[in-house]
């Protein structure tokens, strides 16, 4: 089958992407001989290379695009996940997930993501597989991911044997990106978007109208012209993270008005600018890393 690179921009990549790139590809088909693949998708970068990368060497017919659908899940983020499948030529199939039913989740210690990833890779287990004749399960774990201590959706993946191809290729989060944009993926350039739950300061529940909250927040802002941002919920407070380059503009009228009635609006009383900028992992990571020391 003709490689997936040679079909878009091979001179973008390096030698070592490209042979990452085959790397994946034929790990694919050793592991997918005959029926079909799901891939765990959400729309964001590492996903979108995952299933296009199956897509053309699979071909369309035996993937399926498997998105997991709970409060945690903004709607901008589930209508994009549909858009980027599309463009891949890959089924979607919604399952939807119930982890906020699960004490643990909702507990939110550092571990969380791992009970939300179990439950998804086991709903996909017994609601896709057979109806839709998977023999396998990939999700976009990279090698940066593999990497880190904040990251225990791996343990999950893990006990359901779901394949990670782009982490066991050695492609970080950098090499992902320029494997997309050879590919010509609308998503290459996305922003990270972790689920709504990671907003939350772990041990503070999580709750939908907590989740509620927080999209309503970031989907107003992103409405203003606001690209890559977090708004982290503190009870009254929404604590806002955006690049260090907006911060400026974020705290100087008129935009910083725009940026106090739309908060407000999602029923926070106080909307504090953090400094630092975004963060990824700004719960997460001072726990795991105090723990591992």
């Amino acid at each position: 089958m003709r490689s997936p690179v040679d079909r878009q921009q091979p001179e973008v990549l390096g030698p070592d992407d490209r042979s990452a790139v085959e790397h994946v590809s034929a790990a694919l088909r050793r592991a997918v001989p005959a029926g079909r693949l799901g891939v765990a998708f959400s729309g964001g970068v590492d996903s979108s290379v995952v299933l296009e990368l199956a897509v053309a060497a699979l071909g369309p017919a035996r993937v399926v695009a498997v998105l997991g659908v709970s409060p945690s899940l903004a709607a901008d983020e589930r209508r994009a996940a549909h858009d980027v499948a599309r463009a891949a030529g890959a089924p979607v199939v919604e399952v939807r997930t119930h982890e906020g039913d699960n004490p643990a989740y909702r507990r939110n210690g550092p571990d969380r993501c791992f009970f939300c990833k179990d439950e998804l890779f086991a709903r996909i287990g017994d609601e896709v597989v057979e109806a839709h004749g998977l023999v396998a399960v990939a999700y976009g774990e990279n090698a940066d991911d593999a990497r880190r201590p904040d990251r225990p959706g791996s343990r999950a993946a893990t006990s359901h044997a779901v394949l990670r191809p782009l982490a066991d290729a050695g492609l970080d989060k950098a090499a992902v990106r320029r494997v997309a944009r050879a590919l010509g993926l609308p998503s290459a350039d996305k922003p990270a978007a972790p689920c709504l739950a990671s907003r939350i300061p772990h041990f503070e529940e999580v709750t939908p109208e907590k989740l509620g909250q927080v999209e309503a927040a970031e989907a107003g802002l992103r409405r203003l012209g606001l690209g890559d941002l977090r708004v982290r919920h503190h009870g009254d407070v929404a604590r806002l993270e955006v690049p260090a380059d907006d911060i400026v503009a974020v705290a100087t009228p008129p935009l910083r008005d725009d940026v106090l009635a739309t908060v407000r609006a999602a029923g926070f009383r106080f909307v504090a600018l953090d400094l630092r900028g975004v963060q990824s992992g700004a719960f997460t990571l001072p726990l795991v890393e105090v723990r591992s020391a």
